[in-house]
């Protein structure tokens, strides 16, 4: 069963939440800082009673040292490399905060170690790095997690609700939009502009960053379905800045019945997610985090806010410490299972093939 489809409520929701209270935090490591929701994380755990950061690697010397000032962070905490802060701290969880090309060497690392690891999306820069971690994986029994924004989000949640109970007909298209003005434009630090704009670290540039977000929700909501095939079209508008990566991109995604557009981009006039879904009788329509817009047959569209979402399906940091303490089990098409972004990368590879060549490609 899905994980969303089988998310815990009312008096379940609440002994969760008391039982994840009572226990001891989670020690959990943090892998590279150069991604910059690292910054992010560590504002977000201040204060919080159920994790404990044990260990934090960055090689770069430069950048531990501006995150550890800035951050006012324990020196102790500080390693120069992940197989020492591993063997020293012993942690129960890897946070990985690294550029996109080293997922592969933190995954074989902590699979080496027996150590869960969740990282930022995307999963990987190729299907060969993809397939390498899926196998590490496999071997060592441990779990490997992406963690997107939009998994969060109330409002896809509501969308894939109103879609799985057939209010909408059967699904004939989706339309994603992901991105923002760009990196640079949006002033990103610089050690996340390095490696985001080089495509051997990144994979690539808006294609892999935004366009992620799109096959990661329609691979959710089709039930890991793999697609038939995939066209692509990227370019750079804005090569002063991006020389060497693509700033915009559109994929077409095509199923037995459906076809999935994603629209990434680092061009748009301001920040966004959100997620068009067409049924045969009605849509549905994603309004950033919380907010929805509803057309049902032979009714008027309806705006309104999509409900909470439990604990501890609500929040990246409980959801793996859950899973790290074996209170929930990923299914394979959730939004932050291994099985389901397999299928991202491969979407993203053969939508990156499609642009180079001009050609669709089948999958």
């Amino acid at each position: 069963m899905n994980r969303r489809s089988a998310i815990l409520t009312g008096a379940g929701a609440l002994a969760s939440q008391l039982s994840l209270a009572q226990e001891a935090p989670l020690r959990v490591a943090i892998a590279g800082l150069v991604h910059g929701h690292a910054r992010g994380f560590f504002t977000r755990s201040q204060g919080r009673k159920d994790m404990q950061i044990v260990g934090v690697s960055e090689p770069d010397a430069t950048v531990r040292k501006k995150y550890f000032e800035s951050l006012k962070l324990d020196p102790a905490l500080a390693f120069d490399s992940l197989e020492a802060m591993l063997a020293k701290t012993k942690p129960e969880g890897v946070l990985a905060y690294t550029n996109t090309y080293d997922h592969l060497a933190v995954v074989k690392t902590c699979a080496t170690n027996k150590i869960p690891v969740m990282m930022e999306k995307p999963l990987a820069v190729s299907n060969e790095h993809a397939k390498a971690m899926e196998l590490v994986a496999r071997q060592s029994g441990i779990h490997v997690l992406v963690n997107y924004e939009t998994t969060w989000y109330r409002s896809n949640l509501a969308a894939y609700q109103l879609m799985k109970e057939g209010r909408i007909g059967d699904v004939r298209k989706f339309v994603i939009h992901d991105g923002h003005q760009g990196p640079k434009e949006i002033n990103v630090p610089d050690e996340f502009f390095s490696w985001l704009t080089d495509p051997k670290k990144g994979g690539g540039g808006a294609l892999f960053d935004f366009g992620c977000y799109g096959a990661n929700l329609m691979t959710w909501c089709m039930d890991n379905q793999r697609p038939l095939s995939v066209s692509a079209i990227t370019q750079t508008n804005k090569p002063e800045i991006y020389p060497h990566t693509d700033d915009e991109a559109t994929v077409i995604v095509r199923y037995p019945k459906a076809q999935g557009i994603i629209q990434a981009s680092w061009n748009w006039p301001f920040a966004r997610k959100d997620m068009e879904v067409y049924g045969r009788t009605g849509y549905v329509h994603t309004v950033a985090a919380q907010s929805l817009k509803v057309r049902l047959e032979n009714q008027e569209e309806q705006a309104s806010t999509a409900p909470a979402i439990p604990s501890p399906q609500d929040d990246s940091l409980t959801y793996f410490a859950a899973v790290v303490r074996g209170k929930i089990k990923p299914a394979p098409a959730d939004l932050s299972a291994l099985a389901n972004n397999m299928i991202v990368t491969e979407i993203l590879d053969a939508a990156r093939r499609s642009a180079a060549t001009g050609r669709t490609i089948t999958l």
